[in-house]
């Protein structure tokens, strides 16, 4: 029986090497942070492969290959066509099971190919021996074929997350999602972290004032996650957040590296050089928002997105745990 195996970043580069498929496809898009990619460019992403497409922009770009590697060029679907058997693996993460959505919304245009498709949800990071060999365990739970319930959850999510507003997320949450095991708690997480009606910040970004009382540095904010209990952003990401809250007009933190305005973002180790001998506090203006007595979207600017949704302080959606409209 031939395997392939689909993963997201809960699967990392370690199951890769584990031998446990022919192939492994690892899928690399980040959906929560910033605008979603355009539909052409995930569609191109998906399709056969074509000369105008640049590196990484196609599933083949992320693949260890054999010597013979003419069926790069095929789309996604043909190439599991090839395959018995074809394993989902992603991880609990808002981050995978967004990626775990937009790729079974993908899949179920292809009935042939749902005969073939299991699901396996890790519920923590892989773990594997010193020879790569899969330490079986409570690692993973083995959830099962993949129907139509599935795709239909899967292309509802799907499709509400990309909507202009979160109005549609909060909807699904009305709806039995037990078919997909980790959605419902992903779309908590996500929803947690826009604005709150009380202090116009997410979940991490208040997390991250209450850690100020403890911590000076951003270590401590960036990888103690147990501690902090908000999983949905990496690090590059939780940069941004904390760069928001001590960079704006009326900083909340004070302390983070002035430097920062003019390093580019792409400059990671740079960065990165800057958040280590941070030294960061609680400016009077951030307790006083943490204590719920000022809103940080009043006197900051607020530019992101959620989703399809464009957070602005003119279109600042906010969540509390019900829905706010602007």
């Amino acid at each position: 029986m031939k395997r392939l195996i689909l993963t997201g970043w809960g699967g990392g580069i370690d199951l890769v090497r584990s031998g446990l498929a022919e192939i492994v496809i690892p899928f690399h898009f980040s959906f929560e942070w910033g605008p979603l990619p355009q539909v052409e460019k995930l569609s191109a992403y998906l399709a056969a492969y074509t000369a105008e497409l640049g590196h990484a922009e196609h599933w083949s770009d992320w693949v260890r290959w054999p010597r013979d590697a003419k069926r790069r060029k095929l789309s996604l679907a043909e190439f599991c066509e090839l395959y018995d058997e074809i394993e989902l693996w992603f991880g609990a993460t808002a981050r995978d099971q967004l990626q775990l959505v937009w790729l079974l919304d993908y899949l179920g245009s292809y009935p042939a190919l749902a005969l073939k498709l299991r699901l396996r949800l890790l519920n923590s990071d892989l773990i594997f021996g010193p020879d790569y060999d899969f330490v079986e365990g409570e690692r993973h739970i083995s959830v099962g074929d993949v129907g139509a319930e599935e795709f239909e959850i899967a292309q509802l999510a799907w499709s509400a997350y990309r909507g202009p507003t979160p109005e549609a997320c909060i909807d699904l949450l009305h709806r039995d999602l037990s078919a997909l095991l980790m959605l419902r708690p992903a779309l908590l997480e996500l929803l947690a972290e826009l604005p709150s009606p009380l202090t116009g910040l997410g979940a991490t970004e208040i997390r991250f004032l209450e850690m100020l009382h403890w911590y000076a540095n951003t270590n401590a904010l960036f990888h103690l996650r147990s501690l902090r209990g908000t999983y949905v952003w990496g690090e590059v990401e939780l940069g941004y957040l904390l760069e928001g809250l001590a960079l704006g007009p009326k900083p909340a933190v004070a302390g983070l590296g002035e430097e920062l305005r003019i390093i580019d973002l792409g400059n990671l180790g740079a960065r990165h050089k800057v958040y280590l001998r941070s030294r960061l506090s609680l400016t009077e203006f951030g307790k006083a928002v943490l204590a719920h007595q000022e809103d940080f979207s009043r006197y900051n600017p607020i530019d992101r997105w959620w989703g399809g949704t464009h957070l602005t302080n003119d279109r600042l959606w906010r969540y509390g745990p019900v829905l706010t409209k602007p």
